[in-house]
């Protein structure tokens, strides 16, 4: 259960303002078909992320153990540290967009999704936890949870939510991760 809210609070926080809510507005404008854009999501983040935390714990079983909370309380303390730099729109190329809504939602959230916060976030999460099932119901579900309001109710959401607040909020949660991670590694005298 850890896992599953863990997983799920930090991918939606750390999602606001993200070039993925840029993505889904940008889709709704164009498409202005909600379902489609909706599950193209579910699909492309349930690919991606099941593939991060696939990563996530194959790096868990490979690294020693010794060094696993060390390795993990520095990658989530650089996560807090990456959390605030506000993320700027790409231009997304239009021969996607010809694709219709499912398909240009699924290929172009998949791609975005690539190197992103919340990728490397999964798979940092899924090595903290051992628990790919739940961190991947977790991400993908923080992940809806930030971007269909966006498709909902669109320019209207976001000209009303604090990014900067947002971020700062992630980064505090990053960084707690972080700090409880280290120290738990910290062998008890």
């Amino acid at each position: 259960m850890d896992a599953l809210l863990a997983s799920t609070v930090a991918v939606f926080i750390a999602e606001i303002g993200d070039k993925t809510q840029l993505l889904s507005l940008l889709l709704v404008t164009r498409f202005h078909q909600r379902t489609p854009i909706i599950l193209g999501i579910l699909v492309a983040t349930l690919i991606n992320h099941a593939i991060s935390a696939w990563i996530g714990n194959w790096l868990a079983d490979w690294l020693p153990q010794e060094y696993l909370p060390w390795i993990l309380g520095g990658s989530f303390l650089l996560m807090a540290a990456w959390l605030l730099i506000p993320d700027k729109e790409d231009e997304e190329d239009s021969r996607f967009m010809a694709m219709g809504a499912f398909l240009a939602t699924s290929l172009l959230f998949f791609l975005a999704e690539i190197g992103d916060k919340t990728q490397i976030a999964t798979v940092i999460l899924a090595a903290r936890y051992d628990a790919m099932v739940p961190v991947v119901i977790g991400t993908t579900l923080g992940m809806l949870a930030a971007n269909v309001p966006i498709i909902i109710a669109g320019k209207w959401l976001m000209e009303r939510l604090p990014l900067k607040a947002a971020r700062i909020g992630a980064c505090l949660l990053f960084l707690a991760l972080g700090l409880f991670t280290l120290m738990a590694g910290v062998p008890e005298f």
